[in-house]
C-alpha cells in the first residue's frame, strides 16, 4: 500500500487536478484512521484490561439497532445463540474451606479464672471452639553421618570396616536431598531467583551458600530427574492429540547485541493424560518442532503461527486444529473500530463456548461431545463462515476488523475441525495455562545466564509441572525421588513418573 505522506512529498505539477486532491484527502483519512486505530490498541494492550470478557450489558449496547442484513448472516431465520448468563462477581469456590481439614492441629484451651479458682463448683456444659492459621518458620539443619570403623579381634592384620556410605546426590557435596529440593522449588516454583536465596539463607539463617554453588546444585538435579523428563516427551510421542505454543525467553549471549539473545520455551500437552512438555531451543523455527512431532502421529493445536502448518506439511500423518480463543482474541481488538460487527462475532463464539462448558459440566467423553458438537455447535460455526465471507471485502486488510476477519476465515477449516473429533478442545488454553508459571518467573529472574540453562529448566519446569495437574505436592514428590534416584536403575525410573509415583502413594496410603 502506497501511504499518503509519500504522496505528499512527491513532485507534482500546478495544474493537478482537483479529482486528485481528493483522492489524496481520501487517502489521508483512511492513513490517519489506520494509524489512530493502531494507537488505540497498542494503549490499549499496554494499560487495558488483560480479560477478553465480553460484559453481557455491553454486548446488548452494542448490537442495539444492528440488522440481520448488516450482519450478512445468509441464514436469516437463525436467530443468534444467547450469550452464557452473566455470573456476576466471582465467588469464592465454597467446596474447599478456608483452613485445610488435614493442617496439623494444636489445641489450646482456656478456662475462666473463676472456674480454675473452684472446679467442682462449676459443671461443663459446652465449648466455643475459635480456628486460626501460625506457621513455625523453616528450620535448617546440619545432618551428620557417623560411620564407625571397626577391626576384627582375632586378625588384627584385617583392614578396617566401615559401614558404606549412602548414594549420595552430589558426590563430595554436603547438599541433600532436601536442601537442592528446597532450591529448585523456590526457583521454579516460586520464581524466587537465586541470588535472592543466597541473601536470604544468609541474612536469616546464618548460612553462606553462593550462587553459583546453589546453580550447580540445579544442575545435578536437572541432571539426574532427565531420564523422567525423557519418559515424560516419549508419553507425548504416543499421543493421538498435542496441544503445542512457544513462549520467549532472554538469555544471555556473549555473540548477540547487548550480550543478550531471545531464546523460546516449546510447551507441549496433553489435555486427556495431562502430560506437560517443556522443550528449550535458541530459535523459533519449525525445525525445533522435531524433538516431538517427528515420532508423533495426529492432531496439533496451536495458534496461527507459520511454523506448525509449515512442519505439518512436510510430515505425514500431522494434522493441524487452530484455536478458537486467538480467533476470538483478533474480533476483542477490532471492538473500538467496529463495536457492533465485533459484538455479533463475539457472540457466536460465545454460543459455541456455551456448548462447551455444558459438557465439561457433563464430564463427558469424546463420542458424546462429537454428537453434541455435531448437533449444535455446527449450525453455529457455518453462521460465522458465511458471515466471514460477505465481510471480508467490506473492511480494510490493515484495519483491525478486516484482520480478524482474514485471520479467522484463512483458518475457519482448522476451526472447525474440533467438531470432528471429539478428543480435541475448542481452544489452546491448556498449554497457554501451562505457559504461565515461565511468564511469572522471567519477570523475577529477567534471563537465562547460559543458553545450557534453559534445557536444565525445561526438565525442572517439566516435572513441577506434571505433579501440579496431578494435585501432587512438587517439593513431597522431587525429595523423595532425589533421595531415591540416586541408588535406583534405569529399568526402575517408569515407577518414579508422577501418574506412577501417585498410583504407588496411593497403594501405601490404603
Amino acid at each position: 500500500m502506497r501511504y499518503a505522506s509519500d504522496m505528499l512529498h512527491s513532485e507534482t505539477s500546478p495544474g493537478e487536478s482537483v479529482a486528485e486532491l481528493k483522492a489524496l484527502v481520501e487517502m489521508l483519512r483512511t492513513e490517519n484512521k489506520l494509524l489512530h486505530q493502531k494507537v488505540r490498541l497498542l494503549l490499549k494492550r499496554l494499560f487495558g484490561s488483560k480479560s477478553e470478557a465480553l460484559n453481557p450489558a455491553q454486548l446488548q449496547l452494542l448490537m442495539a439497532g444492528l440488522e440481520v442484513g448488516e450482519l450478512s448472516a445468509p441464514d436469516e431465520d437463525d436467530p443468534p445463540p444467547s450469550s452464557p448468563s452473566p455470573g456476576g462477581s466471582k465467588k469464592r469456590r465454597g467446596s474447599k474451606p478456608r483452613i485445610p481439614e488435614n493442617l496439623p492441629t494444636e489445641d489450646v484451651r482456656l478456662d475462666p479464672e473463676e472456674v480454675k479458682a473452684a472446679p467442682l463448683a462449676y459443671k461443663r456444659i459446652g465449648e466455643e471452639v475459635t480456628r486460626e492459621i501460625d506457621v513455625i518458620p523453616p528450620q535448617y539443619f546440619c545432618r551428620r553421618i557417623i560411620r564407625g570403623k571397626y577391626v576384627k579381634l582375632d586378625d588384627k592384620a584385617a583392614s578396617p570396616i566401615i559401614a558404606p556410605l549412602p548414594e549420595r546426590l552430589i558426590e563430595g557435596s554436603y547438599a541433600s536431598a532436601g536442601i537442592v529440593t528446597d532450591i529448585v522449588i523456590k526457583k521454579y516454583q516460586d520464581h524466587l531467583p537465586l541470588y535472592r536465596q543466597e541473601q536470604i539463607l544468609e541474612d536469616r539463617y546464618g548460612i553462606e551458600i553462593s550462587r553459583q554453588t546453589m546453580a550447580e546444585w540445579v544442575r545435578a538435579a536437572a541432571d539426574w530427574l532427565s531420564p523422567v523428563y525423557r519418559l515424560i516427551r516419549k508419553r507425548l510421542q504416543e499421543s493421538k492429540y498435542l496441544q503445542v505454543d512457544e513462549t520467549p525467553v532472554t538469555y544471555c549471549n556473549k555473540d548477540g547485541p547487548g550480550g543478550s539473545a531471545e531464546g523460546y520455551f516449546w510447551v507441549y500437552h496433553d489435555p486427556w493424560k495431562k502430560d506437560v512438555l517443556y522443550e528449550w531451543h535458541t530459535g523459533r523455527g519449525s525445525k525445533c518442532l522435531d524433538d516431538v512431532l517427528k515420532d508423533f502421529k495426529g492432531t496439533v493445536q496451536c495458534d496461527g503461527y507459520g511454523a506448525y502448518t509449515s512442519y505439518a506439511r512436510g510430515n505425514d500423518g500431522i494434522d493441524i486444529a487452530c484455536c478458537w480463543a486467538h480467533a476470538r482474541r483478533k474480533f476483542n481488538e477490532a471492538l473500538d473500530e467496529a463495536p457492533r460487527l465485533s459484538g455479533w462475532f463475539i457472540a457466536q463464539i460465545a454460543g459455541i463456548y456455551a456448548v462447551e462448558a455444558r459438557l465439561r459440566r457433563m464430564k463427558a467423553g469424546p463420542a458424546l461431545r462429537e454428537a453434541v458438537r455435531a448437533a449444535e455447535s455446527r449450525m453455529i460455526l457455518d453462521r460465522i463462515g458465511k458471515a466471514l465471507k460477505v465481510h471480508l471485502p467490506k473492511h480494510l486488510p490493515q484495519s483491525q476488523m478486516g484482520k480478524a476477519v482474514s485471520y479467522t476465515l484463512s483458518r475457519m477449516k482448522e476451526l472447525t475441525k474440533f467438531c470432528d473429533n471429539g478428543l480435541l478442545e475448542i481452544d489452546n488454553n491448556g498449554v497457554e495455562n501451562s505457559i504461565r508459571p515461565t511468564a511469572v518467573g522471567k519477570k523475577n529472574w529477567l534471563f537465562i545466564g547460559h543458553p545450557e540453562a534453559g534445557d536444565r529448566s525445561a526438565v525442572l519446569y517439566t516435572i513441577i509441572e506434571n505433579c501440579k495437574r496431578r494435585g501432587i505436592n512438587p517439593q513431597e514428590y522431587l525429595k523423595d525421588v532425589l533421595t531415591r534416584l540416586p541408588s535406583m536403575k534405569m529399568g526402575q525410573v517408569d515407577s518414579l513418573l508422577p501418574a506412577s509415583w501417585l498410583a504407588e502413594r496411593a497403594k501405601k496410603i490404603a
